[in-house]
């Protein structure tokens, strides 16, 4: 193949140019396949090129040069197949000594593909694409047939970073905490089984969001949501700050926030706690009483709330006990939310912020059904929580500043 055209001759962009325009219109194949065909074998050729030229550079003399006093030659070559975002370089010429002092610093030891194709790899993986179903999302389009094993090889290179994120320094700099759990299913002898994964999601005071942290356990127990949280406090995050934390009706969650951040007022998850009085109301009545109940939480102010409370609990006190039950015993706590700033209101009176991204999880994690160990579990769990943290860096909540 000649990449420069000598006197009489056409260039090799020429010749793929005229071969290209005799060929439209004969085949129903797209004709830029064909010149992405002829531009892979050029990329071999420029990438075999440098290859000669950086073992020239390294033994101080060009190819056929005669001299005396060598600390090696040139011994030919050897093969190698490389995945590139080119598509599969075939049979690449990788030079080689004599003594085998050349290391080409262009292409690692035993490295087979191109780092940014094996990003890609784990990119769709962390997306929900499952490890067999790559290689069919891959073939046509780079001509290279990765392996299931070959996948969760290069998925496990996220378990350093997911160990570096555990790890790293809180900054206590969060004026709300939402705290809730996510179940998924994991393999575990005899059998798989479901296991809880604690979140912490933070608002910064000028409205940065971050998803703090996670963690598998157990249950959502007193004793688990303890450790969890003191991990928290471990890594810096004290509290200093927070002035609200939301969660759900869990009574470990509950008595575990209450320890570790006893001097912080707790707001109950108006979503959770709907979902609960629907299930204490008959079906005739569900929508008419959780109408009502959602007139509560939307007053101007907490004076307003109550009354319409108390409006609420008298039309269905003799109907509906159960329902009105629910709600007043953990009123207080319901309401907790209108001692923050008005703006604030949308955001803190729910579980709302963290359960968008479970969903998010759920849905990259359906292909999957279940998770092969902990350790895969954790791998998805943080690409999803890192890409969303990226996302808002430059983003932070709408209207959710110092100063309102």
């Amino acid at each position: 193949m000649k990449l420069f055209k000598t006197e009489g001759e056409t260039s090799f962009q020429e010749q793929v140019m005229v071969d290209l325009l005799l060929s439209m219109g004969d085949t129903e194949e797209d004709p830029l396949d064909y010149v992405f065909d002829e531009c892979r074998g050029s990329v071999k050729a420029f990438l075999e090129e440098v290859l000669r030229a950086e073992c020239d550079m390294f033994l101080g003399f060009a190819r056929y040069e005669r001299g005396i006093g060598r600390a090696d030659s040139r011994n030919g070559y050897y093969e190698r197949d490389l995945e590139s975002v080119f598509g599969l370089l075939e049979d690449l010429r990788i030079p080689r000594t004599r003594n085998n002092t050349f290391r080409t610093k262009l292409i690692a030891k035993y490295q087979r593909r191109q780092k940014q194709v094996a990003n890609l790899i784990r990119e769709m993986f962390v997306r929900g694409v499952s490890t067999r179903r790559i290689k069919d999302v891959l073939t046509p389009l780079l001509g290279i047939e990765p392996s299931a094993s070959t996948v969760s090889r290069i998925a496990k290179t996220l378990d350093a970073e997911v160990a570096k994120y555990r790890k790293r320094r809180i900054e206590d700099e969060y004026l709300h905490l939402i705290l809730d759990a996510v179940t998924m299913k994991v393999k575990e002898a005899p059998a798989a089984r479901k296991v809880m994964v604690l979140c912490a999601y933070g608002i910064t005071t000028y409205g940065k969001r971050c998803l703090i942290a996670f963690e598998q356990a157990r249950a959502e127990s007193e004793a688990c949501c303890e450790a969890f949280l003191e991990s928290l406090w471990k890594r810096g995050l004290y509290g200093q700050n927070l002035e609200l934390i939301i969660t759900d009706g869990s009574p470990g969650l509950i008595r575990a926030v209450e320890l570790i951040y006893p001097g912080v007022k707790r707001q109950r998850c108006w979503a959770h706690k709907g979902r609960n009085v629907a299930s204490k109301v008959r079906r005739k009545n569900q929508d008419e009483c959780l109408a009502g109940m959602k007139r509560i939480y939307n007053q101007p102010n907490r004076r307003e709330a109550i009354r319409a409370y108390r409006e609420w609990a008298t039309r269905w006190r003799e109907e509906e006990p159960g329902a009105v039950e629910c709600v007043a015993r953990d009123l207080e706590e319901l309401l907790a939310f209108y001692q923050m700033p008005e703006h604030h209101w949308k955001k803190i009176r729910t579980t709302n912020l963290i359960e968008r991204i479970f969903r998010e999880v759920r849905r990259r994690t359906r292909p999957m059904s279940c998770f092969a160990n902990k350790a895969s579990c954790d791998r998805v769990i943080f690409a999803v929580f890192d890409s969303f943290n990226k996302r808002w860096e430059l983003k932070p909540i709408r209207h959710f500043t110092q100063k309102g």
